[in-house]
C-alpha cells in the first residue's frame, strides 16, 4: 500500500503556532505534503506561511482566488481541491501531531474497505486564560475520544447516541485520516454556511457515507492548542449565541439527512427532534412556549425526550 498523505492546515491568525504545527507534520515520511490555506489573517501568518513553503518543497501555500477571508469551512474545501495525494489528513494551525498519529492508520488502511479512520487527541494549555475557557466548557475532559472501537455504521449509530451502549458524540478532524477516494465517491465537502461546527457536520455526514474505522482511542494521536483565541471556547455554554450555533449546526444535518436515501428512519427521527429542540431554544418570549406547546401535541414524542430541557432553556 503506498500511504502518501497531504495535510491540510487553513491558517488564520495563527503565526505564533504555525510553525510548529508544520514541524509535527514532518516528521513523517507517508505526508508527502502540507497545504497551507491562508484565510486572509490580520497579522503576519501569510508572511509565515510564504517562509515556511519557500523552504520547504512539501509545503505549499494557496489562497482563495479573490484573497479574502471565507471561514474554515471553505478554506479546508479548498485544500480538498488541491490535494494530490491517496490519503488526507487535517490539522489546524494551532494543534500539532504526536509521533503516534498514523501508527494505527499504517496498518488498518491495509483493509481497503476501511475508508477513514480516526483517532483520540488532547489538550495543550498554550495560556491561562485559554485553559480556564476550556475548563469551564468542558471540566476536565481533556481527551476528546469515543468509548469503544467500532466501525461502519456503528460509527454513525454511536455519534447520534443510538448504539446500546454510549459511544461518545464527537471525534476531531485532527484524529481523522480519509481516503481521497472516498470523498470523491460521496462528494462529501465541508459547508461553507457555518462558520462554527462545520467539523462536526461534515463528521458525522462522513460517518454516514463512508466506511470509516476507530484508531487509538485511549491516548492522544494529536493535541489541540487551547488558548485566549480558540473560537470554540469563548462561546459561553447556553448563551444566545451558543443556540444559534447549534440551530445552524442542525439545520444543515436535518436537510442532509431527508436528502438521504435509505437513511434509517430512527437517525433522522433524532436529528429532526435536535433540529426542533435547537429551534425552539432560540425563539423567545410567548412564542418559545406557543410553539413547545404545539410541538408538544403534534409530536409528543418530543415532550418525552431530553431535548425538551434544552427547548425551555432561557438564553443567557
Amino acid at each position: 500500500m503506498n500511504f502518501n498523505i497531504s495535510v491540510i492546515i487553513p491558517v488564520y491568525n495563527a503565526a505564533e503556532f504555525l510553525e510548529n504545527a508544520v514541524n509535527s507534520a514532518l516528521q513523517f515520511e507517508e505526508v508527502k505534503e502540507i497545504l497551507l490555506i491562508e484565510d486572509k489573517s490580520t497579522d503576519h501568518s501569510l508572511l509565515v506561511c510564504q517562509k515556511l513553503s519557500d523552504n520547504n518543497d512539501k509545503i505549499k501555500l494557496f489562497q482563495h482566488a479573490d484573497k479574502g477571508n471565507h471561514g474554515a469551512g471553505a478554506t479546508r474545501n479548498l485544500g480538498l481541491e488541491k490535494a494530490s495525494h491517496d490519503f488526507i489528513a487535517f490539522l489546524d494551525a494551532d494543534d500539532y501531531y504526536l509521533p503516534n498519529r498514523f501508527d494505527a492508520e499504517r496498518e488498518l488502511f491495509n483493509d481497503k474497505k476501511i475508508e477513514g479512520v480516526f483517532g483520540a487527541i488532547g489538550v495543550d494549555f498554550l495560556s491561562k486564560k485559554g485553559k480556564q475557557e476550556f475548563e469551564r466548557k468542558f471540566r476536565n475532559n481533556t481527551l476528546t475520544t469515543v468509548n469503544y472501537h467500532a466501525e461502519g455504521n456503528d460509527v454513525f449509530l454511536g455519534l447520534l447516541r443510538l448504539s446500546p451502549k454510549q459511544f461518545g458524540v464527537f471525534f476531531s478532524l485532527i484524529g481523522l485520516t480519509i481516503r481521497k477516494s472516498a470523498l470523491e465517491r460521496s462528494g462529501l465537502r465541508f459547508n461553507e454556511e457555518l462558520r462554527v461546527h462545520q467539523d462536526t457536520d461534515f463528521n458525522l455526514k462522513l460517518s454516514y457515507l463512508c466506511h470509516l474505522k476507530t484508531g487509538i482511542i485511549d491516548k492522544p494521536v494529536s493535541i489541540r492548542g487551547v488558548h485566549d483565541d480558540n473560537r470554540i471556547t469563548k462561546i459561553k455554554p447556553y448563551s444566545a449565541q451558543f443556540y444559534n450555533n447549534i440551530f445552524k449546526l442542525y439545520t444543515s444535518l436535518y436537510f442532509w439527512s431527508k436528502s438521504v436515501p435509505e437513511m434509517n428512519k430512527k437517525a433522522i427521527k433524532v436529528i429532526r427532534l435536535r433540529h426542533l429542540s435547537f429551534k425552539i431554544a432560540n425563539m423567545k418570549g410567548i412564542k418559545k412556549y406557543l410553539y413547545f406547546a404545539y410541538s408538544a401535541l403534534t409530536s409528543p414524542v418530543f415532550a418525552k425526550t431530553e431535548y425538551r430541557f434544552h427547548a425551555l432553556k432561557k438564553l443567557k
